[in-house]
């Protein structure tokens, strides 16, 4: 039995099966929050069920979100006003195939059932579950990459549109019946002016980032910016992968959120649980930065970029064993033709060089090997070009660099202009060292052996 305290009685009591709510007919409840109740109906004039409060068929089945304002004070009557507010607004002014769908909003009239006189209801589509419903499932690596490049999606969207959604968790993660992703529960959104919005000091506290524990309560709320959103997203995406796990430890939301901001006040490490994949493990820790301008360069667009090209090496190493066999039954003829396709250093030893070219504008110019525009040669060009993949040794705008050879097949790199190659070159350096440079950040093709 499902009990929302705002309404002071049991939910199934207050809205029964086949009560009528609009155009819809009450089914039984689905879960509840803070301020709501959420409630699976169906049309009203349908009369299918399955006999456990169920619609016989899931697709013409909504969910209402029904939000109480009796015997609320007036204070927290304007707050649950407010929230229906910016989720309608939200939906209206940025939809996306992410977002959950709103379909209609209402409030009820109901003078001789005081507790839902005045109560506001979102209708809208109703998902198989929520995230939080398939972490302690185990999610696998392939399903687990889908479901956080669906949560990028929807973050970049809303970014893009003007707003943040400032209470990203599983919770609020809808899995559709056809596996597709949906962000809902946009009660806390707040639409950004200029750089950031203002928000009442409210959230949930695993899911805060450090700096909103500090930041000072002004006028109209404390600041929210977008990187509150990447923060969220990086607890997430350890959980995906850690079978539920929080990266902070502690037993209660305050003792995890306490651990979060010794993290970022320098007194203790970023300690990711052990089995989470490499890829996924520095994707976090890059969401996980400890201040709001080391993690101001991980948008939730750059993100999406790097899990679509790490996804696409994925999919390109698991054909590779197929292409390579059948590549076997040519290798004869073609051992003769290689040396053609690909030449040589000339007969004197000397490498092939390359010009580094940064796709920054800003950086082209500059003198002074400023760090901020440096570019990193990579460890491993079939591992993801991130931090974790990446020398000591850094290179800028300009530098002319020895090449040993040429990888057409490592994984693709998109640069700052949305160029996009799956070539990389092997960099001689001093002594026996060797890195790798992805062929986006430069502009030259020199005809150098493939690498064996």
């Amino acid at each position: 039995m499902v009990r929302d305290p705002a309404f002071g009685e049991d939910a199934e009591d207050l809205l029964p099966p086949g009560h009528r709510v609009g155009g819809w007919t009450v089914t039984g409840p689905i879960g509840e929050g803070g301020w709501a109740t959420v409630y699976a109906a169906r049309p009203a004039g349908t009369d299918r069920t399955d006999g456990t409060g169920g619609t016989g068929g899931p697709d013409d089945t909504v969910a209402l979100k029904v939000l109480p304002t009796a015997g609320l004070a007036p204070r927290q009557a304007r707050q649950v006003a407010e929230a229906a507010r910016r989720e309608a607004e939200l939906a209206r002014t940025a939809p996306h195939p992410r977002l959950v769908r709103l379909l209609d909003t209402l409030v009820l009239a109901a003078p001789d059932h005081p507790a839902l006189d005045g109560a506001i209801v979102l209708v809208m589509e109703r998902a198989r579950g929520t995230l939080r419903d398939l972490l302690g499932t185990g999610v696998d690596e392939d399903r687990g990459g889908r479901i956080v490049a669906g949560i990028c999606e929807g973050l970049a969207h809303l970014h893009r549109s003007g707003w943040v959604h400032s209470d990203l968790k599983p919770e609020n993660v809808l899995i559709d019946r056809d596996g597709e992703v949906r962000l809902s529960d946009f009660g806390l959104a707040i639409e950004l002016t200029g750089t950031h919005g203002h928000s009442a000091p409210v959230g949930t506290p695993d899911y805060l980032p450090p700096e909103r524990w500090k930041e000072p309560l002004g006028e109209h709320g404390v600041k929210v910016r977008t990187t509150a959103d990447i923060w969220a997203l990086g607890i997430v995406i350890h959980e995906v992968f850690a079978a539920g796990l929080p990266p902070f430890p502690g037993a209660t939301p305050t003792a995890r959120s306490a651990a979060a901001q010794q993290y970022a006040e320098g007194r203790a490490a970023l300690r990711l649980a052990a089995g989470i994949p490499p890829f996924w493990r520095d994707l976090a820790a890059d969401c996980l930065a400890p201040t709001h301008a080391a993690r101001a360069p991980h948008t939730a667009e750059s993100l999406l970029a790097r899990i679509r090209a790490h996804r696409a090496g994925r999919r390109h190493r698991r054909r590779r064993p197929r292409a390579a066999l059948l590549a076997l039954a040519g290798c004869a003829t073609a051992a003769v033709a290689a040396t053609a396709l690909w030449p040589h250093p000339d007969a004197s030893g000397h490498p092939y060089r390359i010009r580094v070219f940064n796709a920054e504008r800003g950086c082209q110019d500059r003198t002074d090997r400023d760090p901020q525009c440096s570019l990193g040669l990579a460890a491993d060009p079939l591992r993801p070009y991130t931090a974790g993949n990446v020398i000591a040794t850094r290179v800028w705008h300009g530098d002319t660099l020895d090449v040993d050879c040429q990888l057409p097949t490592g994984l693709p790199v998109i640069d700052e202009e949305d160029r996009t190659s799956t070539l990389w070159y092997r960099i001689r350096l001093p002594g026996p060292a060797t890195a790798w440079l992805p062929a986006v950040r430069t502009r030259d093709r020199p005809a150098v052996v493939r690498c064996p």
